[in-house]
């Protein structure tokens, strides 16, 4: 339930906060009963939830759509079914199997996780938040999701699908993020802690299908008749959010080199920081004042390197990035500088490498 403070942020004039009608979350549940979606995750009518499908998918599902993460999560399971098969499994097998799905510190905390419930908690996820949001690579929402939808404890679950039906709602005038608490507070007043984890995946449901973030489907929603934001037209006006500072382009240089027995040169990022632990194609340092003139001199190996045309553009969280790519053949016996290593045009594909990588090898091959 909320607390004073939540509950002070979320008064507003009775004049433009509507009421919802009796039994908000009886009319919500009573849709979700008829039109859930089916999801490999998702326990079916009458099954209880697999709390290991339920981490493995919501961490898996962070900053990524249902559509990209359903084969990867099919993937995960067929290599390691339960917890301690993937706390078993060598990190850098784990990487391998992330590749391609982004934000790569995700794969790292749910190997770290993986070991910690392996070993502090025999194999079995904790069912309350606070346990929960103990384990590493979870925070604040994944706790909620996992306690509510695992273990179907009375938690406010609040994603970017909720935030936009809950502004929409009550037309919240307030920004996020700083409206999270607000919105969190309504949540717990609304759900049903009867059905806690049905609320939760009914609330995520309605947002992805039906409160859309464009041309929403309100003749179809069980809340249309109490939503403030449907009664005034303003739906696509919500959620308000303060404008992001963009971030500045920075440039630098990518090396392939290929091997005349067709292997390339790769390395490894430190196990901390952007892209954490995956395998690289060698090349400079990332800035907005990269000096191209000088990019030899971050050459992993002295060859005859030339330019390729255009660049690899990229897009990261914080900021944008434009590689320049050079590429050098070696002859067949050159040694791979100390903390490099050769591999196999057929090992490629098996590598961790993340997107940006893979568009470098894409450019040069």
């Amino acid at each position: 339930m909320p607390n004073r403070s939540d509950t002070a942020i979320l008064a507003r004039p009775a004049a433009t906060r509507q009421a919802v009608p009796a039994g908000p979350a009886a009319a919500l549940l009573a849709w979700y009963d008829r039109h859930r979606r089916r999801l490999p995750w998702r326990a079916l009518p009458g099954e209880s939830a697999d709390p290991y499908r339920v981490w493995l998918s919501e961490i898996m599902l962070q900053q990524t759509t249902v559509k990209a993460v359903g084969p990867y999560f099919e993937k995960f399971l067929k290599l390691w079914p339960d917890v301690e098969a993937l706390a078993a499994s060598p990190v850098e097998e784990v990487m391998k199997a992330w590749a391609g799905l982004g934000y790569y510190s995700r794969a790292r905390n749910l190997h770290a996780c993986a070991k910690t419930v392996a070993i502090q908690h025999a194999g079995r996820f904790p069912c309350d938040v606070a346990a929960l949001r103990a384990l590493p690579g979870i925070g604040d929402y994944t706790a909620a999701a996992i306690a509510a939808i695992a273990f179907d404890q009375p938690a406010a679950v609040v994603d970017g699908n909720v935030e936009r039906v809950i502004t929409r709602l009550d037309a919240m005038a307030a920004e996020l993020p700083g409206a999270k608490p607000a919105i969190r507070a309504r949540v717990a007043e609304l759900l049903d802690p009867g059905r806690a984890g049905d609320f939760a995946q009914a609330m995520m449901d309605l947002g992805a299908t039906i409160c859309t973030p464009k041309r929403p489907a309100c003749t179809l929603c069980p809340w249309t008749a109490a939503c403030a934001a449907r009664a005034a037209g303003t739906q696509e006006a919500y959620p308000r959010k303060a404008p992001k500072a963009a971030g500045r382009l920075r440039r630098g240089a990518a090396f392939v080199v290929v091997r005349a027995d067709r292997r390339l040169l790769v390395g490894t990022r430190p196990p901390k920081g952007l892209l954490g632990g995956m395998t690289e194609i060698p090349g400079s340092a990332w800035s907005a004042d990269f000096d191209l003139t000088a990019a030899d001199e971050a050459a992993p190996v002295a060859l005859a390197y030339r330019r390729l045309p255009g660049v690899v553009s990229h897009v990261f969280t914080h900021f944008p990035l434009a590689l320049t790519v050079f590429r050098a053949e070696a002859p067949a016996d050159l040694a791979a500088p100390a903390g490099l290593r050769w591999i196999g045009f057929e090992e490629i594909e098996g590598e961790a490498f993340p997107t940006v990588m893979r568009k470098v090898i894409a450019h040069a091959l």
